[in-house]
């Protein structure tokens, strides 16, 4: 697939005027309010996976309305002082899988969470173990179309709760250093762990690539893919439905989240992608924390030639080493 979206030239400049909704901030402040359970893990579970070096626990956590989200939690086996987390999400149709099958930063010396998806897991991997209790609401069968006429009952409300909510477990964990999180994802992933930024004053990183739910109503002009093209679809049945969709769609909207954010910030995208158009990922990047009066360290990282994969093992590699230095890795115990 060639090229599609902006040119490189006109994605470097392009920040685009965001209509929010006027209510945004006391939404998801009243949302975020409504989980707030002082009491966040349920259980911590160890398990066996096989894995010699690396220790793993299976969490419950409450999440959206104290609903309980499955995670697993890994740490470097023998390792005693409280290292650095990372919190991770999964893409979407994803759930959290078995725990051996996200190795990468737990390696690479990090307390490591994996959050579930919610009503997810049925499309791609090796399951979740996390329901949806809530998902009656009208909308699509599918979690992009889920609710989708009232921004109360939308899945996105449940699910940037429950990621929200896994910083706040993560915390709550043996072994980590509260003060030093990071939010980590790639597409859907993506999306929430820019959501995180938006909404957790305090994180101290987030590394974004291919997002979903940036430029959304760009990237619904611009692709059928799913999952986009799944809200299409319900439009298509649906007509006249659009205002209530557009109204829903504004209080997930990534950029949103990305302007009020000030972690350290690290994207990548494919200028190929046309499940989740390079428009949004861009316009995230250059509108990154203008309403917070700090300007944070970020930068991003562009493939010409991929599309969603984006630059895939060579984008991982640079986020290792960016991350170790935004953390200090020098400072690591052992």
């Amino acid at each position: 697939m060639p090229a599609f979206d902006l040119p490189p030239k006109e994605l470097e400049r392009y920040r685009p005027d965001v209509q929010e909704p006027p209510d945004f901030d006391e939404f998801w402040r009243d949302t975020l309010k409504e989980a707030a359970d002082p009491d966040v893990l349920v259980s911590v579970r160890p398990v066996e996976s096989g894995l010699r070096l690396t220790d793993t626990w299976d969490v419950t956590f409450r999440g959206f309305a104290s609903d309980p989200v499955r995670a697993w939690y890994s740490r470097p086996a023998g390792v005693r002082p409280a290292l650095p987390a990372v919190v991770e999400y999964a893409g979407y149709g994803r759930g959290r899988g078995l725990p051996h099958e996200r190795l990468t930063w737990v390696n690479a010396g990090y307390a490591h969470l994996l959050m579930d998806n919610r009503g997810q897991g049925d499309q791609y991997g090796n399951g979740g173990a996390t329901p949806d209790p809530h998902a009656s609401a009208p909308g699509g069968p599918g979690p992009a179309a889920r609710g989708l006429l009232d921004p109360r009952d939308y899945h996105y409300r449940r699910l940037i709760t429950d990621a929200v909510r896994a910083v706040t477990a993560v915390r709550a964990l043996p072994g980590v250093n509260g003060g030093r999180v990071a939010a980590v994802g790639n597409s859907q992933g993506g999306g929430l762990a820019l959501a995180v930024a938006g909404l957790v004053p305090d994180l101290a990183a987030v590394l974004v690539t291919a997002p979903f739910l940036c430029g959304i109503r760009r990237a619904l002009d611009l692709t059928d893919a799913s999952p986009y093209g799944e809200i299409s679809a319900y439009l298509a049945v649906h007509r006249g439905a659009e205002e209530a969709a557009y109204r829903t769609l504004s209080y997930v909207e990534g950029v949103s989240f990305a302007r009020r954010a000030t972690a350290a910030a690290h994207f990548g995208v494919g200028l190929r992608d046309t499940v989740c158009p390079p428009s949004g990922a861009y316009a995230a990047f250059n509108l990154y924390g203008e309403l917070t009066g700090v300007d944070p360290r970020k930068e991003i990282h562009a493939y010409p030639y991929n599309g969603h994969e984006g630059g895939d093992a060579v984008h991982v590699r640079r986020q290792l080493d960016w991350l170790a230095e935004v953390l200090d890795v020098s400072q690591w115990p052992g």
